[in-house]
């Protein structure tokens, strides 16, 4: 962790805040550490899909149209 932790007020659905508090206290983790874990998990899979889109850049383009015409021929659909 860089640096000293940042104060952030975030507003939560009841329900979610529920479930927050009860799975803190199961894992012996606080609810910050849930919230940060998440977090790092949401943003290392945008990491993941940018890397993906960024492999695949010279690849061509399939329309909607042709991709369900494709599968029809092949009798997929």
């Amino acid at each position: 962790m860089e640096g000293k932790p940042q104060r952030y007020s975030v507003y939560l659905e009841p329900h979610l805040h529920k479930a927050l508090k009860l799975k803190a206290a199961e894992t012996s983790q606080s609810v910050s550490g849930l919230i940060n874990e998440a977090v790092r998990r949401s943003l290392a899979e945008d990491a993941e899909d940018l890397e993906a889109f960024e492999e695949r850049v010279g690849e061509s383009l399939v329309s909607y149209e042709e991709m369900v015409k494709r599968l029809k021929d092949n009798g997929q659909l």
